[in-house]
């Protein structure tokens, strides 16, 4: 936090709800200091991908009666170790979400379906750009990783201008927080911040989904 603090960004917290539970003071730091709150289901213990739509559908309801304890009403959603049923786009529209994190498909924003007739935009979560797959499935380290975060800065320049184009980047705490890798993320975002580009928006998922509902944006 004090990183992104001395850089004046705010970023999207993922919180399983068990945190607010169970860690309530991290749960409210993240909101006190402005950062938007999105759900990342109950506990990382469950993939919804396997429930039945009741299940689903009732353990949705559960997580949202959490963020109500921390006043927070998240707009977003990304599933527990990102599954999905054939029916979550579905369920999560008709729990109010407006948008979902679990597509990688595109680094455009895109509108879903869903069968009430009312859409739900999916915005890019990138699994390249991601902590976990690059440093503990590829047993890449920080210095590699930052340098990703930067190419992929430079590529999505150079193609912002034929059409919008999201790059999250994903950092869990227990992995880019360690000392001898939150250097290197400190000298990557410190430089990228004072290139100063007006083609860059540093936000958070939830304006880049309200942006791109008011704006008609999506593809799809």
């Amino acid at each position: 936090m004090e990183l992104f603090d001395r850089l004046e960004l705010k970023t999207t917290a993922l919180l399983n709800s068990a945190a607010i539970m169970t860690c309530p003071d991290l749960a409210r730091a993240c909101r006190d200091r402005g950062d938007e709150i999105a759900a990342h289901g109950q506990t990382n213990a469950e993939a919804q991908g396997h429930m039945t739509e009741d299940a689903e559908r009732a353990m949705i309801a559960r997580t949202l009666d959490h963020f109500d304890q921390l006043g927070v009403r998240p707009a977003g959603w990304l599933g527990p170790w990102i599954s999905e049923s054939h029916q979550t786009p579905d369920l999560l529209q008709e729990a109010g979400f407006r948008y979902v994190l679990d597509w990688a498909h595109d680094d455009q924003p895109t509108r879903m379906a869903t069968r009430s007739g009312t859409d739900i935009l999916s915005i890019p979560y990138s699994q390249e750009i991601n902590d976990i797959p690059a440093i503990i499935a590829r047993n890449q380290e920080a210095a590699t990783f930052a340098g990703m975060i930067e190419d992929a800065v430079m590529q999505l320049l150079s193609e912002c201008e034929r059409r919008p184009l999201v790059l999250g980047i994903a950092l869990h705490p227990y992995v880019m927080g360690q000392a001898h890798r939150a250097l290197h993320l400190d000298r990557v975002l410190t430089r990228l911040r004072e290139m100063d580009d007006p083609r860059i928006w540093w936000t958070t998922a939830g304006a880049i989904a309200d942006h791109v509902a008011r704006n008609n944006l999506a593809l799809g």
